[in-house]
């Protein structure tokens, strides 16, 4: 066959396996035999053999997995992946709505969907072609498993259109494929997976893809990274409709509702009709539909104030309290959980649950033996809901609380007004490694590779006393260690020089100052842009920032009056940790913009940049970008075929650019 023959050949054959593939696993309707596809797909694997140079990265054959992988890179989102906000009940629902009806009036309506217990993901696509898929992590940065992605037979490897977008969804294992790989993994002696949420998780953090594509996963994608109106969309609905049309797999039970009450009818018949669906799900996710209102309504820093997850109530089971075991807190705080006999409870197997302080068990009354009922609050945390009194053994005595830290040995004291009883030993080994703990986790210096094991056995051979011993830590010594290796401690090390650039935000929380959380530090941050005017920083000057309020400021105050924080500081920077404020302050106007402190409308299309490159321009040079037109509005960019925004425009009387003056601006 000559070669442009075969090139054709190749394409007839991945267009057809591509729409045979999308009949199958995304509208569940197969179009041709197994036998028909089996055979072409034959047909293509012998050309591939003989001609490697054809085998294009939307090839169906990328699906079968390649070879294993030494680990997965960091990918920094385009677009955060922000967390949604829960409600458990219909009057935490109402709250809600009655929120949005406050902030933008009563025209409004929601789109519902079902809340798929799966794993967070992102894919990237450019003219068409899947490039880049991710997990969520932390929401900024998570981790490259596109080989894996590739596996999963409902992900489109090419779309029914050339567009670049970034598009949200959610991997998850079905329950038949659950109950198959359990029950293979019970043949084989291995440990079960507690649900179809770990085992999606563990299968797409595989290593070896060819594990991956083995586990039959499956997706659903609901949501775009950045601004709809890009694609000529408006509504969450629409965007729903469109990425169907691309080839997405969207799940179809979805609904418009008009009212709260329309809403929860939805939630009353999912709650009924769950147990009867193919996969799991956890709640209903509740949107506010038009963008232009969603825009309107913005978010904080974790999550979209017009959108809420309502959570199904937690299952209850029965079981019994065999311990009580205490743990030490980072800040010295000592947690009680009790240590249970084994029961299923919500898709896993439970044996802790927490019990917060000791003002609950008083309160409840847990004792050592009871029988009592668990619950999952939220279907992640097991909490004790209550003791079965008719069932206590004979004999037993209240439960005795420690006097002496589970650690340390140290004292334990409860300070005025507060729950909790603490060790407020500083050198408390517990304390020290929670420390170190946090200061290498993902929303803190975010050093890959410093788990738990870790941390502790460099306590443990007297490595590291405190966080600025880790910026001094050398490879050969590393790699002395147990469970480390030359490799390992490379990565390590590697993973700690990079902490080293982090904003200062990320150093200040990671520093584990008592109340000061990851959007107070951002905030003080942003404010004094440097850590040595945060260690001079008055309470006064602190309470004047916006959200900061007394508790906060004086505990920064406080931390940084004492010597041993100075110290630590001085040691971080003598390291050359970053002590400075990356980000741009809020509100500052960029000096000579033209878009300085503007609100400015993008519509109609543009040749040069993307909606969103656009969009991230302007706000760079310190405008606002709105989706809709209004009397605030102070410039519209209008592009190709711009309609009914550029009419209102013109009936304003607001300023109207085109692309080209858009683009001379920009350059200037």
């Amino acid at each position: 066959m000559k070669d442009k023959e075969l090139e054709k050949r190749v394409a007839e054959l991945n267009k057809l396996l591509h729409e045979y593939a999308h009949a199958y696993y995304v509208l569940d309707n197969p179009i041709v035999p197994d036998a028909v596809y089996d055979q072409l797909m034959q047909e293509l694997m012998e050309i591939e053999k003989e001609h490697p140079e054809l085998i294009y990265p939307d090839s169906p054959t990328q699906r079968v997995g390649g070879k294993p992988l030494e680990g997965f890179n960091k990918v920094t989102h385009r677009y955060p992946m922000l967390s949604l906000s829960n409600a458990f009940n219909e009057e935490d629902l109402r709250d809600f709505d009655r929120k949005i009806r406050q902030a933008i009036g009563d025209k409004y309506n929601y789109v519902c969907e079902l809340k798929i217990d799966g794993l967070a993901i992102s894919l990237r696509y450019e003219n068409g072609i899947f490039v880049q898929g991710a997990t969520r992590g932390d929401g900024a940065v998570g981790e490259d498993i596109t080989v894996n992605l590739k596996t999963i037979k409902d992900i489109p490897l090419r779309l029914k259109e050339p567009v670049t977008i970034e598009v949200r969804g959610e991997a998850y294992m079905p329950k038949k494929s659950f109950m198959e790989l359990n029950r293979e993994r019970e043949q084989n002696g291995e440990e079960l997976f507690a649900n179809p949420r770990n085992a999606a998780a563990g299968s797409l953090r595989q290593l070896d893809s060819k594990i991956t594509a083995s586990r039959n996963l499956a997706t659903f994608i609901y949501g775009i990274g950045g601004d709809g109106e890009a694609y000529g969309i408006d509504s969450h609905a629409e965007m729903l409709d469109y990425l169907e049309f691309l080839g997405f797999h969207v799940n179809k039970e979805r609904a418009l509702c008009e009212t709260i009450d329309d809403v929860l009818a939805f939630i009353k018949k999912w709650t009924t009709e769950r147990p009867n669906l193919p996969y799991e799900i956890d709640g209903i996710v509740i949107k506010v539909n038009r963008y232009a209102h969603q825009e309107e309504l913005g978010t904080t820093v974790k999550s979209p104030r017009w959108a809420i997850a309502y959570k199904f109530p937690a299952e209850e089971a029965i079981t019994k309290v065999l311990d009580i075991d205490w743990t030490v807190g980072r800040t010295g705080v000592v947690t009680p959980t009790a240590i249970l006999e084994p029961v299923k409870l919500a898709g896993s197997i439970v044996s802790r649950a927490s019990l917060h302080n000791e003002d609950l068990i008083r309160e409840k009354d847990i004792r050592i033996g009871d029988t009592v009922i668990v619950h999952k609050a939220g279907d992640i945390i097991p909490e004790v809901v209550r003791v079965i009194l008719e069932q206590r053994p004979e004999g037993t005595v209240p439960y005795e609380m420690p006097k002496t830290c589970p650690a340390c040995g140290s004292e334990l004291i409860r300070i005025d007004d507060e729950v909790a009883i603490r060790c407020v030993n500083p050198a408390c080994p517990a304390q020290i490694a929670e420390g170190i703990k946090h200061f290498a986790s993902r929303n803190a210096m975010n050093i890959d590779g410093l788990g738990d094991k870790i941390t502790e056995l460099l306590l443990k051979e007297n490595y590291i006393r405190d966080v600025a011993d880790l910026y001094f830590l050398k490879v050969d010594e590393l790699a002395k260690l147990d469970r480390m290796g030359q490799l390992s401690a490379t990565n390590l090390v590697n993973a700690i020089e990079r902490s080293k650039e982090n904003s200062l935000e990320r150093l200040l929380f990671g520093l584990g100052i008592r109340h000061v959380g990851e959007k107070a530090a951002k905030l003080i941050a942003e404010e004094f842009e440097t850590m040595d005017r945060i260690m001079e920083a008055t309470v006064e000057e602190l309470v004047a920032i916006h959200e900061i309020g007394e508790k906060i400021a004086q505990s920064v105050v406080s931390y940084f009056e004492k010597e041993e924080a100075r110290q630590l500081i001085a040691r971080l920077k003598e390291a050359g940790v970053n002590m400075a404020y990356k980000g741009k302050k809020a509100g500052a106007e960029i000096a000579d913009s033209p878009f300085a402190g503007k609100t400015v409308v993008l519509t109609g299309k543009l040749e040069r940049l993307t909606r969103n490159e656009a969009k991230a321009k302007i706000e760079e040079l310190g405008g606002k970008v709105t989706g809709s037109v209004s009397k605030k509005t102070d410039l519209v960019i209008a592009g190709a075929d711009a309609g009914s925004k550029l009419t209102k425009a013109q009936e304003l009387g607001i300023e109207v650019w085109d692309e080209n003056r858009f683009i001379e601006q920009l350059e200037k």
